[in-house]
């Protein structure tokens, strides 16, 4: 059975029912390429525990243990930080050289649900050269004009931090890659180029123009934007780091996965992309303007049992890709149960056979659902060793890293400091609403002035406190006495028309 579940994830990955494999990305420089307006690059907080004797554990405790860099946390504040029963809030340094945009950053570590933050975050300021020019010929150091694009991630991670922590470090440099071929494109008004041209000599650019048929085969040629090269941009760069977690899953303990949410500014837009259940959502002039969506085993049901029913030999002959209600018992064979399947959003009677009785690929439902009676996330990088529980059957087949890509344009709308972009991991909003998080942005925001850029480090703070709760005897409790969440919970708050210049 174990050499037919890897003929078939063989297959699937040649075939469509993975990403397929691509080229590889150029390499990363190892030294770091953005400029940021926070505190220059550093080493990672160190973990508490130095002078360990064992390399391998080192590497591995650096990784889960470390924090981000711009929160410039000292040893004795990496102690706090990872104090589960404390759990201290912990935010920049106010001392006056602040993030980008006056952004402002919150985050507090889990209730004990793993041994460290398995959250991490970036921000920076990345400068991106142009590759080429669009004529062919190589670039002059003094042709044109490079562009700048700003970047927030938030990383969810699970099983472990080690997916989290390698994407916060190089995910902006996977964009920044992508886009050096679109620096002129980018710049010229006119539509995109249908190609770019190849380097003289290069294999594949001698002449196929015997290859091409009639023109009239092609009635039109599809418009292309310049907002979808970026959305490309993004959705190719999440597929290199994740290729890149797989190659070095083994060398660089790139243990379990995570998911991310990014935001890019560039050129007066807001991409917005997530893969995961991490959420971002808008709140101006006190509306309410979601910019991404969860990515659960609910919500993508219907592309997860499409997946097992075109390659059932990924389901090992372990699962079943229809839904039932809840588990069959063998003494309902034969009788006629509610059922659905990967073409239907409603449900149907069908008679229950043998094979039926397997467990079902999507189990559960909220937040207790999973795939595979795994995972409750179906988006997000990593993960590559996960398999399922007592079985040598991988779940990465049915996992996508490609993020849903949202555009907001802020040069449509005349913005007040007011109104800002709210990025959580889902240890927020399990317990926060929108209209919770839009009630908490007014009441923080109005306490002070317009032009005091620590407002939004201050309205990070009270999302992030007000989703911890409070310690009381059955544990972290909100004021009207529900649990509060016990998750990793880290937010970024974005404002859109505050202080700064973002062109």
């Amino acid at each position: 059975m174990l050499n037919r579940v890897r003929s078939a994830v063989a297959h699937l990955v040649s075939s469509g029912g993975a990403p397929p494999p691509r080229p590889k990305s150029p390499d990363l420089p190892n030294a770091p390429s953005a400029q940021t307006a926070a505190p220059p690059e550093a080493p990672r907080s160190p973990p508490a525990r130095a002078g360990s004797s064992a390399p391998a554990k080192t590497v591995e405790a650096r990784a889960s243990f470390s924090r981000p860099t711009f929160l410039q946390l000292s040893p004795g504040g990496l102690r706090r930080a990872d104090d589960h029963a404390g759990r201290a809030v912990q935010s920049p340094p106010d001392t006056g050289r602040r993030l980008p945009w006056s952004t402002g950053y919150a985050e507090v570590i889990n209730a004990g649900k793993s041994r460290h933050n398995e959250d991490q975050a970036c921000c920076e300021v990345v400068y991106v050269e142009g590759r080429r020019s669009v004529s062919g010929a190589p670039r002059e150091p003094s042709q044109g004009q490079g562009l700048c694009f700003y970047y927030w991630g938030l990383f969810d991670g699970h099983a472990g931090g080690g997916a989290a922590e390698m994407a916060s470090r190089l995910l902006h440099r996977h964009i920044r890659e992508q886009l050096k071929d679109l620096v002129e494109i980018l710049q010229d008004p006119s539509p995109p180029p249908l190609c770019l041209p190849s380097t003289p000599g290069a294999p594949g650019s001698s002449d196929a123009s015997h290859l091409v048929g009639p023109q009239s085969c092609w009635s039109s040629q599809k418009e292309v934007t310049h907002e979808s090269l970026v959305v490309g941009a993004i959705e190719n760069a999440f597929q290199f780091m994740d290729e890149q977690m797989a190659r070095e899953r083994r060398g660089h303990q790139v243990e379990g996965g995570c998911c991310a949410l990014v935001v890019v500014y560039l050129l007066g837009k807001v991409y917005v992309a997530n893969a995961g259940d991490s959420r971002a959502i808008i709140v101006r002039n006190g509306e309410i303007i979601p910019m991404s969506r969860e990515f659960t085993p609910e919500t993508e049901r219907q592309r997860l049992q499409l997946l097992g029913f075109l390659k059932p030999e990924l389901l090992g002959g372990e699962f079943t890709h229809l839904e039932f209600p809840r588990r069959i018992q063998p003494k309902e064979l034969g009788q006629r149960m509610l059922y659905r399947d990967q073409n239907m959003t409603g449900w149907a009677y069908k008679k229950i056979e043998l094979e039926d009785l397997r467990f079902p690929l999507v189990c559960g439902e909220g937040k207790k659902a999973r795939v595979m009676a795994t995972i409750g996330v179906t988006r997000g990088l990593g993960d590559h060793n996960l398999k399922v529980c007592s079985s040598t059957l991988p779940i990465k087949p049915f996992l996508s890293c490609f993020p849903e890509v949202r555009v907001y344009d802020l040069t449509q709308y005349e913005h007040c400091p007011d109104d800002v972009l709210v990025l959580g991991t889902d240890g927020l909003w399990d317990v926060t609403s929108d209209c919770e998080v839009a009630a908490t942005v007014d009441r923080v925001l109005s306490a002070y002035e317009p032009n005091d850029a620590s407002r939004y480090t201050a309205l990070a703070q009270a999302l992030v406190l007000g989703a911890r709760g409070t310690p009381r005897d059955r544990g972290w409790r909100l004021p009207n006495n529900k649990l509060g969440s016990g998750d990793d919970i880290s937010v970024f708050v974005i404002p859109l028309g505050g202080p700064g210049s973002y062109s």
